[in-house]
């Protein structure tokens, strides 16, 4: 049996803008096991991306228990919360957040900065999420000579470049074209199938949803 590697318990989110209190997510429990590839689905503003920032350590939760990877994330202090982060999880997004001054292979390894791997052993983790993702021929390139699905592939060998059990993925493909879409989809399941990682998807396309293992719904902060 597949241990739980992500448990939100009773989990609220409330922000405040000015006097008013905006509530985003309303008492959620979810359990996600150890290889899992699950998809998160909803309206604009129903609160995926908060949720997914929740499991990420991005944001805290205003009451409830957030335990991702046997820790309880919600209760780290900032700088504990950094380097956790670091360890356990890898972000992908709709927009690639690659740094343009940097290479391929520099924006990979920018988060190996909070490890305390020497330059050749950086150097082999940045050569092995490049060859994972398939552009261990672009590694020198800058991310305006890549295509967009070369981008959000860079992004991904970043996010893996740590090895982390778990990634976060919030509408990788929203600004991919249907083929380019389809090749990221298809390198997130090998991710899961292959490497072992965890997969948590946020997605509005019904055809992405479908390449995970369990579509979830979010409404108006709770899960459905």
């Amino acid at each position: 049996m597949a241990e739980p590697i992500i448990q939100l318990k009773s989990v609220k989110k409330t922000y405040q803008r000015d006097s008013f209190l905006i509530p985003v997510l309303d008492g959620i429990e979810l359990t996600i096991n150890a290889g899992d590839f699950d998809v998160l689905m909803g309206p604009s503003g129903s609160g995926k991306s908060t949720l997914l920032n929740l499991i990420g350590g991005i944001d805290r939760p205003t009451s409830g228990e957030v335990h991702v990877a046997g820790t309880k994330v919600s209760a780290l202090s900032e700088s504990a919360l950094a380097r956790w982060r670091a360890r356990h999880v890898g972000f992908t997004f709709q927009m690639y957040h690659l740094l343009p001054v940097l290479s391929a292979a520099q924006n990979v390894e920018l988060p190996l900065a909070l490890t305390k791997l020497g330059g050749a052993e950086r150097k082999k983790h940045v050569d092995a999420a490049l060859g994972i993702v398939g552009l261990a021929h672009r590694a020198k390139h800058y991310p305006r000579q890549l295509s967009g699905g070369e981008e959000q592939r860079v992004a991904i060998a970043r996010a893996i470049v740590s090895d982390p059990p778990i990634l976060v993925a919030d509408e990788p493909t929203g600004d991919l074209d249907a083929k380019s879409a389809d090749e990221i989809l298809t390198l997130l399941q090998r991710l899961n199938k292959e490497h072992g990682k965890t997969i948590i998807m946020v997605t509005h396309d019904p055809h992405a949803a479908e390449r995970g293992h369990k579509i979830r719904h979010l409404e108006k902060g709770v899960l459905r």
